[in-house]
């Protein structure tokens, strides 16, 4: 079976067709800059135009910056409004001619890491976070996905999490790898003592640069950065669309990760 995988991220909607048995592109990527303003329908026609370029797919998996549950797009925090509450599933499956399943990006990339990646045989309580435009979050217990955790939203010193700690704010404040490491440590910190993580697992654009700040960070969790890098959210959302059709389920909770 082959399945397409399409990222919607905060600069850019990429895809291509997957393997989910084994997690291996069979195309190099298409890109497209996200529309903006980010709204359903200038997206919806951006992931038909990258799911253009490629044919003999049998469904499609996408991942949504934001919660989803079954298949609706509940939040909006880095997208256009007009996603609150869009039938999101269902506009992609329209749009394409494919089955559609719709997940949550830091959920997909964290199932893609556990599957294939930096989470792989690693039990007990496990956390994918995504430092980019904002702050994703994906926590797994043995294997199994609990969806739209969200938890970049805590709020920490008054404020949302993603706000003090994102890689977009390090970035658009100037800040040095030192500056912006004592925020993700104290973010980390809180996170740590609300859930005790046994592995924490940090993606996005940033952890390719992980040795900037992993050295600088005090905390009593292991760290890793991400093996799957920009592909993660991709295999992912294959993943996805495969156990739906082979379950009849989306989203992905409550199931195991492969």
């Amino acid at each position: 079976m082959t399945i397409l995988g399409i990222d919607i991220g905060g600069s850019g909607v990429k895809g291509a067709p997957v393997d989910p048995a084994d997690g291996e592109l069979l195309a190099e990527r298409f890109r497209v800059p996200t529309p903006q303003p980010a709204d359903v329908d200038s997206v919806v026609e951006a992931v038909a135009e990258v799911a253009a370029q490629f044919d003999g797919f049998d469904s499609i998996g996408v991942t949504f910056p934001g919660v989803v549950v079954d298949g609706v797009t509940r939040s909006a925090h880095n997208v256009d409004k007009s996603w609150l509450d869009a039938p999101a599933a269902r506009l992609f499956s329209e749009r394409l001619g494919k089955p559609a399943t719709v997940l949550n990006d830091a959920d997909a990339a964290g199932v893609a890491e556990v599957a294939f990646g930096a989470g792989r045989d690693q039990s007990g309580l496990i956390m994918m976070l995504t430092f980019g435009t904002g702050i994703g979050s994906a926590l797994f217990l043995d294997g199994v996905l609990l969806p739209n955790t969200e938890l970049g939203h805590l709020e920490i010193d008054g404020a949302d999490a993603e706000l003090l700690a994102s890689d977009r704010i390090r970035e658009s404040e100037d800040l040095t790898w030192e500056q912006w490491a004592v925020r993700v440590e104290r973010y980390l910190r809180h996170v740590e003592m609300l859930l005790s993580p046994r592995l924490f697992i940090v993606g996005g654009g940033v952890s390719k640069k992980s040795e900037k700040f992993f050295p600088l960070l005090d905390i009593r969790t292991p760290i890793v950065p991400a093996t799957l890098l920009n592909n993660a959210g991709i295999i992912g959302a294959a993943m996805a669309a495969r156990q739906a059709v082979f379950d009849g389920l989306a989203p992905l909770g409550g199931h195991r990760a492969l």
